[in-house]
């Protein structure tokens, strides 16, 4: 068998969050000291190092930062998928996340243009907003 590198390995922490993408929701943790909202998760507010932090749905709703167009990548199944834009949005709650565009020709991606999160195989990726069906 194959492994996969495209698929997380959920741990006693981060089984909240994709279990959460596994229902088509896309969580951010958000401090209640400095009330700062933050992605990656993580068991500490990176801003003011409190542990007072807890999990929120997120909108969704993103602007496209920047990108790449990867057109190799021998681990599987990436490699299946090439040519595929690898992307960094910024979320409207404020954190930029790491993720992918999806269903779009890269040639009509922009800086800032908006974008909505969709679910594959439960991991959050993005596509822009108004434009087709789920990944």
């Amino acid at each position: 068998m194959t492994a996969r590198h495209d698929l997380p390995e959920a741990d006693a922490f981060t089984r909240t969050y994709w279990n959460a993408a596994a229902a088509g929701r896309l969580l951010i943790r958000r401090c209640g000291a400095c009330a700062r909202a933050h992605h990656y998760p993580r068991e500490f507010c990176p801003y003011c190092w409190s542990e007072d932090v807890t999990w929120e749905d997120a909108s969704g709703r993103a602007t496209l930062y920047t990108w790449s167009v990867v057109h190799r990548n021998d681990l599987p199944p990436f490699g299946e998928r090439t040519p595929y834009v690898a992307a960094v949005v910024d979320l409207a709650e404020g954190p930029r996340m790491s993720t992918e565009v999806v269903g779009e020709d890269a040639d009509t991606l922009r800086a800032g243009m908006a974008l909505e999160a969709t679910f594959r195989e439960g991991v959050p990726v993005f596509r822009v907003a108004g434009h087709g069906a789920p990944a």
